[in-house]
């Protein structure tokens, strides 16, 4: 019995095993395994929360500071920048910034940057809110493709955003004017649009202009409307007479881009987006540039071209049916041989779709061969003065049956030559020259010497009226001449006077009216006795009537 303990004891090594304490986990290691795991956590979240970093660039600087600007779109803060620094080639400054997740979809080719402060310019004062906040950039998404992390910091706004509804067309012209992004685009002096960009081809030495014009003011640009630049007020003194065309206030300010179509055009389809048009300096200009089919002549001018330019109207009886394209034209070009003096060689230009045949099929060899059956039969083209206060001049064709010349082909430098006969000035020209002629033929030196008798006897004449006005002013001046007048006024109130003596209530009048009653008393008294002394004078002497004459007796002698 005393084997079974023994048998029942456990092993040494179990014992021992028993008898050694076991090692367990610290507490103390789970606060830093938990800290650990956060750090982890918030650097998963950091990394998963950051954003593309993006790159901009910019021709200078101005406003934005590392770590403040923001860049927003409609107002909500989409990024903000995180370094600014020069680029290699000091050219321009390079921002790097720093975008959040939800701006990833913005990021697409096509989208416009462009830093928001405060700007005065013609439409008013814009960005005055960043005043106080500081300038920020501002993002505008784009439609294309995305990922795109390298763009251009434009140093204006976009005139309209990408999306907006309306029509972006492109504008060529060769001559540098004075558009720029802003300027506005108007129809009829209503404002429909605006210009996006201007730029400038070296190689092509051409403004390339884009203009974006505003729904639904797009359906006014078809395939025949014509551009022409806005310089507010346009003057104009040329053959045509004095016009002037005034656009609005703001086109008068700054300029602007103008649109329309011609009347003698119809109206045409609507044209797609990016559709180039050529810009023309003014509204004729862009009138002129429909006429695309036309016959070149030169005419071969021996007057004085002087007020005669580009542009001038070539007229038939009043209406216009071409254009001067050059004066001169390949001046130092060798004459035809049939000419015997040297002309100035002007280019002209027939359009036959001024005379209302735009949309017509136009045969110009038919027009060609008309116009030289026309020449045999006395069509020929003169100067003609277009307006008297400026000078200005155009070519005026016309026939002269009687008075031309006949016809002879003949061509200069490869144009065929429109046949000329001398202008009305040329005539009175000569007109004068002969009578210039006819006056040098004239013996002016006995002309000359009456002339200085007529002179003398002139002067004389002159002297004597002199004389007399100096003894007038004598008399004038005489203090009894002075008084005459109120010596004939005292003359006129006695002359009243008397006269008022003698007026049928006066006693003058009646004893007037008395005596001349007695006189007519008397003459009816006195007729009988000269009756008698009528009938016989004796009466007078003797009383009888019938005695007889007495007979004459000589005395006698003693008595």
């Amino acid at each position: 019995m005393s084997e079974t303990p023994r048998e029942q004891e456990p092993p040494r090594e179990m014992h021992r095993a028993r008898a050694t304490p076991q090692r367990r986990l610290s507490p103390i290691w789970i606060v830093p395994i938990v800290a650990v795991l956060i750090g982890l956590w918030l650097v998963y979240d950091n990394y998963r929360s950051r954003g593309p970093v993006i790159t901009l660039t910019m021709s200078s600087a101005e406003g934005i500071e590392a770590g403040s600007t923001l860049i927003k779109t409609r107002n909500v803060e989409v990024g903000r920048v995180e370094r600014v620094q020069l680029s290699e080639d000091l050219s321009h400054a390079v921002i790097t910034a720093r975008m959040s997740p939800e701006a990833e979809p913005m990021l697409t080719e096509g989208s416009r940057f462009w830093v928001v402060k405060p700007r005065i310019g013609r439409e008013g004062i814009s960005g005055l809110g960043t005043v106080l906040s500081g300038a920020y950039i501002q993002l505008e998404p784009g439609g294309g493709e995305p990922g795109v992390r390298e763009f251009q910091v434009s140093d204006q706004p976009p005139v309209a955003p990408a999306d907006a509804a309306g029509l972006r067309v492109n504008l060529i012209s060769q001559l540098g004017n004075s558009l720029r992004a802003g300027d506005p685009v108007t129809y009829q002096g209503y404002t429909v649009g605006r210009v996006e960009e201007v730029d400038f081809d070296p190689d092509s030495r051409r403004m390339n202009q884009r203009i974006f014009i505003e729904s639904p003011y797009d359906r006014l640009v078809t395939e025949n409307t014509r551009f022409w630049s806005a310089s507010g007020v346009d003057l104009r003194l040329d053959a045509d007479g004095f016009r002037v065309n005034v656009e609005s206030l703001e086109a008068l300010l700054g300029g602007g881009v103008t649109f329309g179509v011609p009347d003698d055009l119809p109206r045409g389809r609507p044209v797609e987006n990016d559709t180039n048009f050529n810009l023309y300096a003014d509204e004729e200009s862009a009138r002129q540039g429909t006429f695309n089919r036309y016959l070149e002549y030169v005419l071969l001018v021996e007057d004085s071209v002087r007020g005669l330019s580009r542009g001038a109207p070539v007229e038939f009886r009043g209406v216009r049916i071409g254009t001067v394209a050059a004066v001169p034209w390949q001046f130092t070009a060798s004459q035809p041989n049939t000419r015997e003096g040297f002309a100035i060689p002007v280019l002209i230009r027939i359009e036959p779709q001024r005379l209302g045949i735009e949309n017509q099929e136009i045969d110009l060899e038919e027009w060609d061969e008309r116009f030289h059956r026309l020449f045999g039969r006395g069509l020929r083209a003169s100067l003609k003065s277009g307006n008297l206060l400026t000078g200005a001049m155009f070519v005026d064709i016309n026939f002269y049956r009687e008075e031309a010349e006949d016809y002879t082909a003949a061509t200069f430098s490869e144009r065929d030559v429109f046949p000329t006969t001398s202008t009305g000035f040329a005539q009175i020209e000569a007109q004068v020259t002969s009578l210039l002629e006819k006056l040098n033929a004239l013996e002016i030196e006995p002309l000359l010497a009456g002339l200085d008798r007529n002179l003398a006897t002139s002067e004389a004449m002159l002297n004597e009226v002199r004389e007399l006005s100096e003894s007038l002013q004598e008399v004038l001046d005489d203090p009894g001449t002075r008084n005459l007048p109120s010596n004939l006024n005292d003359s006129l109130e006695a002359l009243r006077e008397t006269l008022e003596g003698l007026s049928p209530d006066s006693n003058a009048y009646r004893e007037l009216t008395s005596a001349a009653e007695r006189l007519e008393r008397l003459m009816r008294d006195l007729q009988p006795v000269t009756r008698t002394l009528n009938e016989n004078p004796r009466a007078l002497l003797f009383d009888s009537l019938e005695a007889e004459d007495p007979q004459p007796r000589a005395p006698r002698r003693g008595q």
